[in-house]
């Protein structure tokens, strides 16, 4: 018995291989009429069951939902909050800090030489105008 408790306990989803070769295989020949019987009432009692988990997973999520209409959160306000975690997730992450400390240095070089220029063309300007 705990053998056959631990295949039910199998973590491991089947393969298509593993799923073609039990429904292939015809074990009814090899069942009595009493195994068969309760393998029958095993199949009732188990689509009994997952069709109640369904109906309590509905009726959960439902809840759910009602629970954030009462806290005032909509799908908006979390597309919102999703964002301004992941920005400041993103912002907080080195590679961020890195390029933008790069783009900063390379920003303030670009404006000094822009400034550098601009003196340079109105000084040529005034000298211009001087001659």
């Amino acid at each position: 018995m705990e053998a056959q408790a631990q295949g039910l306990l199998e973590t491991e989803p089947l393969q298509g291989r593993d799923e073609d070769t039990v429904t292939s295989a015809d074990f009814s020949n090899m069942l009595s009429e009493e195994e068969k019987e309760e393998l029958k009432a095993e199949l009732v009692q188990l689509e009994d069951e997952i069709t109640t988990l369904r109906q309590v997973l509905s009726a959960k999520e439902r809840h759910l939902v009602e629970i954030k209409q009462k806290l005032g959160m909509n799908l908006m306000n979390e597309l919102k909050q999703n964002f301004s975690k992941s920005w400041h997730d993103m912002q907080t992450t080195t590679a961020y800090k890195k390029t933008h400390e790069t783009l900063s240095h390379a920003g303030q070089k670009a404006t000094a030489a822009f400034s550098n220029v601009g003196t340079a063309i109105s000084k040529k300007f005034g000298d211009m105008r001087r001659k």
